[in-house]
C-alpha cells in the first residue's frame, strides 16, 4: 500500500467481523486466533507488569473493567497474571456485540472473569466504579465524538487509573503486520481486519490532539499507543496511597 494511504485515517473503512451477517465460523475462530495476536503484539503483559501490578495487594480485593472485550482473551490474561502473583483482582469484561460475548462466555475460565452485555454508558448510568479502566484495540472503531465519550466514561468509571491501548498508524506497521501474517490466519478475519484497523487507527501526534485534558498519550513499542488517565494520586505516583 502506498504511503500517501495511510497518512490520514480511513474512517470510512470497515471491518469485516463488524458486519452483523459475517460468516459465524470465520468470526469464532477470529476471536480465538486473537489470543495468539494479542500475546504477540498488544503489550498488555508489561503494561500489566509496570503499571497495574503496583497498586495490587495481595490482601485487599482491585477491580478492572475491560471495555469492548471482544473474546475476552485480555481480560482473562490480566485476571491470570494476577492471581499468579498471588494478588487480588477481580476483572470485569463488557461488550455491546452478543457474538463477542457468547464466545467470551463458552471459553475456559478458570479465573473467573464476569462477562457482560454492556456499553460503558450503561455503567455509568448504574453508577459503577473500578479501580482500572482498560480497551485494547477499541479506539481506532471510534468517531472524534465516541473517543470523546469513552474518555468521559472513563474518567466517571475509574478510581485510580484507565489504560486505553491501540495500534499506531504507520507504514512500517502496516508493511510488517501485511508480511507477518501472510503464511497464517487464512480462515478467519485477522489479516484482513487487522490491515483495516491499522488504516483507522491513530498517530501518536493524532491521538494527542484528540485526548482530553488530564489524559497522556505514549507511543509504545511495537506500533501501539497508550492513552491513559490517572484519578488518583496513587495511581498518579505508581504506589498504594498512605493509610489516613
Amino acid at each position: 500500500m502506498a504511503r500517501s494511504t495511510l497518512r490520514r485515517r480511513a474512517i470510512d473503512a470497515h471491518e469485516l467481523m463488524d458486519d452483523p451477517d459475517c460468516d459465524p465460523v470465520l468470526l469464532a475462530r477470529t476471536y480465538d486466533q486473537f489470543r495468539i495476536v494479542n500475546s504477540l503484539v498488544s503489550g498488555w503483559h508489561g503494561i500489566y507488569r509496570d503499571r497495574i501490578r503496583p497498586l495490587l495487594s495481595p490482601m485487599l480485593p482491585s477491580t478492572l473493567l475491560d471495555i469492548g472485550c471482544g473474546g475476552g482473551d485480555i481480560a482473562r490474561a490480566l485476571a491470570r497474571w494476577a492471581a499468579a502473583d498471588g494478588l487480588q483482582l477481580q476483572v470485569t469484561g463488557i461488550d455491546p456485540d452478543a457474538r463477542a460475548l457468547e464466545f467470551a462466555r463458552r471459553t475456559p475460565n478458570p479465573d473467573g472473569v464476569r462477562f457482560l452485555l454492556a456499553e460503558s454508558s450503561e455503567l455509568v448510568d448504574a453508577a459503577q466504579r473500578f479501580d482500572f479502566v482498560i480497551s485494547n484495540h477499541v479506539l481506532h472503531h471510534l468517531s472524534s465524538e465516541q473517543l470523546a465519550d469513552l474518555q468521559i466514561d472513563s474518567e466517571l468509571l475509574c478510581r485510580g487509573l484507565a489504560l486505553h491501548g491501540d495500534i499506531r498508524r504507520s507504514a512500517v506497521a502496516y508493511g510488517a503486520f501485511s508480511a507477518g501474517t501472510l503464511p497464517f490466519f487464512r480462515r478467519s478475519y485477522i489479516r484482513v481486519d487487522g490491515l483495516t484497523s491499522i488504516r483507522r487507527s491513530y498517530t501518536t501526534a493524532e491521538l494527542r490532539v484528540a485526548a482530553r485534558r488530564g489524559w497522556t498519550v505514549e507511543a509504545l513499542f511495537p506500533f501501539r499507543n497508550l492513552l491513559s488517565y490517572a484519578a488518583s494520586s496513587a495511581a498518579r505516583s505508581g504506589g498504594p496511597e498512605p493509610d489516613a
